[in-house]
């Protein structure tokens, strides 16, 4: 029988004494479709070495590393890491100010004198804690972020803090196959994921504010763009215990976050969607650079903007407009 043109070459390379040619590895080769589109980012995980610009590696982008969907990015489990931006912003300025915060189930709390000019920081952590399982490159992460506004101008209320939010949840990410990471113009699918989230304000009655949800969630990029969006499903509360029952329809059922990640440069464009009502949901721009230029992933300027609702959870339902100075640190 005659067998394929590959294995007669080599049976008559051995005749003729010659070597056989080499060939390509098969991990090497491109998945067809579109071409990837390199990142110029100068971002890379933590302790990791910075990129270069003679090598692009396309399939190890900013959302690869940031969620270790290649197998030369996993860096194992309990290895804490940046999750939501960590931030320390010590002018923070408010349009308004919700001074008498209220819900359809609680009572306006007590009249407060707070100030509009006010520091914000954020701390937000994760870690894996499972890794490729039970499908090949799929792990689990737990997160927790803690959100704080902080009178620290206020002389006369001793400098209280005027909101703290907590969230704890959990992610599974499994990142897209080879064969249908491509997508129209360049763009490639890059993982899904499915999330459950707690969030509280840790406030006692009138002012507690609570809410659950899972979420299912998805990302793509470009070379310097990302794209990623999560759909949130609320948790049935009883009447007697929900806080806010019509807290979605202020804050929103969707999250939609373009970034943009250009050599020492970062931006990204945040929208809460109700899918019901533009006047409703909110809009959150937030941009950094970094202080010391030869350290990229070290301290950086952070510049936000914030409009709409539930800038904190005790504000779901009021709207204002604010913006921020500071730094930001431990990207991921």
């Amino acid at each position: 029988m005659i067998g394929a043109p590959s294995d007669r070459l080599i049976c008559y390379d051995k005749l003729a004494g010659r070597a056989p040619a080499p060939t390509e590895p098969v991990a090497d080769q491109a998945v067809p479709g579109a071409a990837a589109v390199p990142s110029t980012s100068r971002l890379v995980a933590k302790d990791a070495p910075l990129p270069s610009s003679a090598n692009p590696q396309p399939d190890t982008g900013v959302l690869s590393k940031y969620w270790e969907l290649e197998p030369s990015d996993k860096r194992g489990i309990f290895n804490f890491v940046g999750y939501q931006p960590n931030y320390v912003m010590p002018l923070h300025y408010s349009s308004r100010i919700n001074r008498s915060p209220q819900s359809p189930t609680q009572a306006a709390g007590p009249k407060t004198g707070y100030r509009h000019e006010e520091a914000k920081f954020q701390f937000s952590l994760r870690t894996k804690v499972v890794q490729d399982v039970p499908l090949v490159g799929g792990d689990l992460w737990v997160a927790f972020t803690q959100q704080a506004m902080w009178q620290i101008y206020s002389k006369a209320d001793s400098k209280p803090f005027r909101n703290i939010d907590y969230q704890p949840e959990a992610i599974y990410v499994l990142p897209t196959a080879p064969s249908l990471r491509d997508l129209p113009f360049g763009w490639r699918w890059r993982y899904t994921q499915i999330g459950i989230a707690h969030q509280s304000n840790g406030q006692s009655d009138p002012l507690s504010r609570s809410w659950n949800r899972v979420y299912l969630g998805a990302g793509v990029e470009r070379g310097d763009w990302s794209l990623t969006a999560k759909i949130n499903q609320r948790l049935k509360e009883s009447s007697s215990t929900d806080n806010n029952p019509d807290l979605v329809s202020y804050r929103g059922r969707a999250e939609f976050q373009l970034n943009w990640s250009h050599g020492p440069h970062t931006a990204s464009l945040l929208y809460r969607s109700t899918l019901k009502n533009v006047r409703y949901g909110a809009l959150q721009a937030e941009w950094s650079y970094p202080i010391f230029e030869d350290h990229p992933n070290g301290l950086r300027w952070f510049i936000q903007a914030f409009t709409g609702y539930g800038e904190t959870l005790t504000d779901y339902n009021f709207r204002q407009s604010s913006l921020g100075i500071g730094v930001t640190f431990l990207q991921f």
